[in-house]
């Protein structure tokens, strides 16, 4: 039987690689996907050739609560239910010195991140079966500090007390928490960050992460979606709480 045969799975940042991979993945194991995203032309050319009859597409801006309803909602009205939600919303900011970073950039890092997060729990598990499982994704940099990286680190180490939290109190209805950590992944959001380091550290943004990583390379939106697939499924049923690190040894 398919590991997520008839269920009802809400992914954010649907238009992204690692979005799109994972959706991917979960169509082929039976599962109904709402794909969450800021534009609607995005989601629409990233969802070319995924079955119609299996895929809501959604425009929305995870940070805003009336929008974070209304993508719940509507998932629910079109596929019953939430077995899965993958809280994959994000975005980069900058590299800069801690007395020249922007405040409305580390505002807005944090708002995607972690209020997106949170908004997504907030909303959707009222509506969810029991039995279900969340998924955010944090990074490798949930785990560690880097110099200048003062939004996207930050807000990572918080979704995993959001994780935290909810593990706790969904436990008695069996909804199981965790985060994936994953390392650079080759793809266009990777690149945005190792320019911006790049520039930071006069050199090359890529080397730089390769050679902190002991398989020694980038991993691949496929490789993370096959571990959110396990935190999703029954699989991992007995899995919460947990950060799962997909990072090919870089937080070693």
């Amino acid at each position: 039987m398919p590991l997520l045969d008839n269920r009802t799975c809400i992914i954010t940042g649907g238009a992204g690689s690692l979005g799109l991979a994972t959706a991917k993945l979960f169509l082929e194991e039976g599962a109904n996907v709402a794909l969450v995203d800021l534009s609607m032309q995005a989601l629409q050319q990233a969802a070319e050739g995924l079955p119609i009859g299996n895929v809501e597409l959604i425009a929305a801006d995870v940070s805003d609560a009336a929008d974070a309803q209304a993508y719940v909602a509507r998932t629910v009205e079109r596929f019953g239910p939430v077995d899965v939600l993958f809280s994959n919303a994000g975005n980069f900011g900058m590299v800069a010195p801690i007395h020249e970073y922007p405040e409305d950039v580390f505002d807005r890092v944090l708002e995607v991140h972690v209020k997106g997060a949170f908004l997504a729990a907030k909303h959707a598990v009222p509506k969810m079966n029991d039995g279900g499982s969340i998924v955010i994704t944090s990074s490798v940099a949930g785990m560690r500090g880097d110099a200048g990286v003062y939004a996207y680190i930050t807000a990572k180490h918080a979704q995993v007390g959001l994780m935290r939290c909810l593990a706790k109190e969904l436990a008695p209805r069996r909804i199981r928490a965790n985060t994936i950590h994953p390392g650079p992944i080759d793809n266009a959001f990777q690149f945005q960050v190792e320019k911006g380091l790049g520039e930071a550290i006069g050199g090359d943004g890529t080397e730089f992460f390769n050679a902190m990583i002991p398989l020694g390379r980038h991993g691949t939106p496929e490789e993370i979606a096959r571990s959110v697939l396990y935190l999703a499924s029954d699989q991992s049923s007995f899995v919460t709480g947990t950060t799962l690190m997909v990072d090919g040894g870089m937080s070693v």
